[in-house]
């Protein structure tokens, strides 16, 4: 994002901000080092700094002054990947503990007899189902562009990563210690989940947003 020659006068606010294509090659692009990162470490993320970087014309995104626009636009489809992928670490998650609760015996018989559980398991799966269908639903709002994306985008970011977080941590509570050693992946899967709650705008935010688009 950055500023137009016309959009430094700070009286336009939002409408003073235009969106470019900036390219890693151009002069003045240089980047940070990795950041140590809880989760989600096979992607590598660092700071990007512009040092007196100029841009052509033809770079920009839109027209002059609808970089805001665009921005907020984008989040609401890629929120909707963000659901998404943490569906996928849910069920990774639900999966290996499922199969854990086969195998795992105690009073000469698997855990996964035992009612406390096929509670736990039970409830893991209900959220990740609910889950599911609310992304579904909002990824075909999201190919369709419907007049209520913005609601349903930030509604299936929200609800999948809390599902997300909740059930890799019944997961890890399932597993017992051997939850917590890096011998099983539900520790991993936890740390991914959590970033899911924070990026493309918070979980706070997001209920912001959801309560500014009321259906």
């Amino acid at each position: 994002m950055g500023r137009g020659r016309r959009g430094r006068d700070l009286s336009k606010r939002s409408k003073g901000i235009s969106a470019f294509v900036v390219e890693k090659s151009d002069e003045g692009v240089s980047f940070g080092a990795p950041e140590k990162k809880l989760g989600i470490k096979g992607a590598p993320t660092r700071e990007v700094y512009l040092d007196h970087v100029r841009i052509p014309a033809d770079r920009m995104i839109g027209t002059e002054g609808t970089g805001f626009a665009t921005a907020m636009k984008t989040l609401d489809h890629t929120r909707v990947t963000i659901a998404a992928q943490a569906l996928g670490i849910a069920q990774g998650a639900l999966d290996h503990a499922k199969g854990y609760a086969r195998e795992r015996k105690q009073f000469g018989k698997p855990i996964g007899d035992f009612q406390g559980v096929q509670f736990m398991l039970a409830d893991m799966a209900m959220k990740l189902e609910a889950a599911r269908q609310l992304t579904y639903a909002a990824t075909a709002k999201s190919e369709r562009v419907d007049s209520d994306l913005t609601f349903c985008g930030a509604a299936a970011k929200c609800f999948a990563s809390d599902a997300a977080m909740q059930i890799t941590t019944d997961a890890v509570q399932l597993l017992g210690g051997y939850g917590f050693t890096r011998d099983y992946p539900v520790e991993r899967m936890m740390r991914d989940a959590k970033i899911t709650q924070i990026y493309e705008g918070t979980n706070q935010v997001q209920r912001i947003v959801m309560a500014r688009n009321l259906p």
